[in-house]
């Protein structure tokens, strides 16, 4: 499977689901990247913490990361909407 960049304006090439894009102004794809970054380190981080306990990932950290996709998902939707 090809991957692309998420904030290229090809990711509108073969989405089945969403049957148009608009382009995103340089701005907002700076946004979009820092939005996905900074839940990346967020999810990376939960991951340590589950590291270094006994047992690993508990529920409480599992729906952390949970949470946090979801709110990148909202906050990526905000900006391409």
């Amino acid at each position: 499977m090809e991957k692309m960049d998420s904030t290229s304006d090809e990711r509108t090439a073969n989405n089945v689901m969403r049957h148009e894009y608009r382009v995103l102004s340089e701005n907002e794809k700076v946004d979009m990247k820092a939005i996905k970054d900074a839940g990346l380190e967020m999810i990376r981080h939960i991951d340590t913490i589950a590291s270094h306990r006994p047992g690993g990932m508990t529920r409480e950290l599992s729906l952390a990361k949970t949470k946090t996709e979801e709110a990148v998902m909202w906050a990526v939707k905000h900006i391409t909407a």
